[in-house]
């Protein structure tokens, strides 16, 4: 029996469920409180903000959640790569003080300023400059903001050389394009044990969108938690697709808009919701390395 229900909306009057939300605390469009009160307006009653890379916004989203009623899941998004391709892990209901996190995502943060900077030096060769300079100066005086791609691609909207981010990514920042950098950084295997060192549980991100289904076993062999089922980017056949897959091998199941607040996307908090059936379940697991 397949435990799904249309995404986005509310089950028997309960509230959504978005575990996959950003800030600006990396590249989110909305400020931790902005997100929440967004949040609140959809009707999202639990939530994680999963910003790259960083937890830098994490206690701001706590209070302003806390007066608006809603639960709050720690939730972050990490990095790693795999045969020069970036996959995102997702961490939830880790403790976000844990020491070793903590100088993990800050090594993982400058080696995003490296790639920008990186990237910066290839625009200007190719007749595209952007001020990276402030865009990284802006991220170090942040302290824990994480900047990426995103921020390169809003800079040249405004500097008038595409009309919008998906333009950006597609002729000059994706894979293969004249300006990609490929990232350097940790395996997946190495960011589900970070992870499961700070007590926490990791699901695979968009599945659908990174396309390394073929590595879903043996990274449940090697500790993989969940996937992230219920994603914007996935259609319903999609999202049954990798909830069968979960089931079939015992992976627990997120879900989550991926909302980073870009006018150019038609996406609320909770447009993609967990169904409150696996919700239960993954709320159950959360001491499971305590």
């Amino acid at each position: 029996m397949t435990l799904r229900e249309p995404q986005g909306q509310p089950e028997h009057g309960r509230g959504l469920i978005d575990l996959h939300l950003h800030t600006t605390a990396s590249d989110g469009r909305c400020s931790p409180s902005e997100l929440v009160d967004v949040a609140a307006r959809a009707g999202v009653t639990v939530m994680a903000a999963t910003d790259h890379d960083t937890t830098g916004g994490l206690d701001e989203v706590r209070s302003r959640a806390s007066e608006r009623g809603i639960d709050v899941v720690t939730g972050i998004e990490i990095t790693a790569v795999e045969k020069g391709l970036d996959v995102h892990v997702l961490g939830y209901f880790f403790e976000p003080a844990d020491a070793t996190l903590q100088a993990f995502l800050v090594a993982q943060r400058a080696s995003r300023i490296v790639r920008i900077e990186a990237i910066g030096k290839r625009l200007v060769t190719l007749g595209y400059p952007v001020d990276v300079a402030a865009i990284v100066a802006d991220a170090r005086q942040a302290g824990a903001r994480a900047i990426g791609r995103p921020q390169i691609a809003r800079a040249m909207v405004a500097a008038g050389y595409v009309a919008d981010v998906q333009e950006a990514f597609t002729r000059w920042l994706g894979s293969g394009c004249p300006a990609f950098v490929p990232r350097v950084g940790p395996s997946i295997e190495s960011v589900i044990q970070t992870i499961h060192d700070a007590r926490g549980l990791a699901s695979l991100a968009h599945p659908g969108r990174t396309r390394i289904d073929d590595r879903i076993d043996a990274l449940h062999e090697a500790g993989l938690d969940a996937v992230e089922a219920f994603h914007s980017d996935h259609g319903p056949e999609e999202s049954d697709r990798y909830l069968q897959r979960a089931l079939r091998v015992g992976l627990l199941v997120t879900g989550g808009s991926d909302f980073h607040g870009d006018p150019a996307r038609a996406l609320t908090p909770g447009s993609t919701s967990l169904p409150h059936a696996h919700w239960t379940i993954l709320s159950e697991a959360r001491c499971r390395y305590a």
